[in-house]
């Protein structure tokens, strides 16, 4: 097999195994795989492909992960969607427990679980979103966790 097959395997072994983690580390050096398949695809040697590739990975690990990790720690104020819910508060309208209940979010009706299965919240009580499945928010009450 060619050098430049075996450089796109590992480009494909790479980026599946970032699918598989997201951890920002494999996809970059997916990138520089490919980088030392194009040399290889040129005709340069096995030497010049992984210096190619170690200094692609260093280089595209240096300038991605930090833009990544940036994306996945976006602030609530730059959220759309129901992500932008998560941490919000809410009042209770219809007690909360397992099986269901009813929230007011920001001026919306939502429906609503306890986040933690034992906890019962009662009509009135203040309440943080901790998560959005669907049109259901799960919810709990700060001052019953310990």
């Amino acid at each position: 097999m060619p050098d430049w097959g075996l450089w796109l395997i590992a480009a494909a072994l790479l980026a599946g195994g970032e699918v598989l983690t997201t951890s920002f580390f494999l996809g970059p050096l997916a990138v520089a795989a490919l980088a030392s398949a194009l040399v290889a695809v040129v005709g340069l040697g096995v030497p010049l492909q992984i210096v190619v590739f170690i200094a692609g990975g260093i280089g595209a690990v240096a300038l991605l992960r930090p833009v990544a990790i940036r994306h996945l720690r976006t602030p609530a104020s730059l959220r759309t969607g129901t992500a932008a819910l998560v941490g919000a508060r809410a009042v209770v309208l219809e007690r909360v427990d397992a099986d269901g209940g009813r929230v007011k979010i920001g001026g919306e009706v939502w429906s609503a679980r306890s986040f933690f299965d034992a906890q019962v919240i009662e009509a009135g009580t203040r309440v943080e979103v901790a998560k959005i499945e669907g049109a259901t928010a799960l919810v709990f009450d700060q001052g019953e966790v310990t």
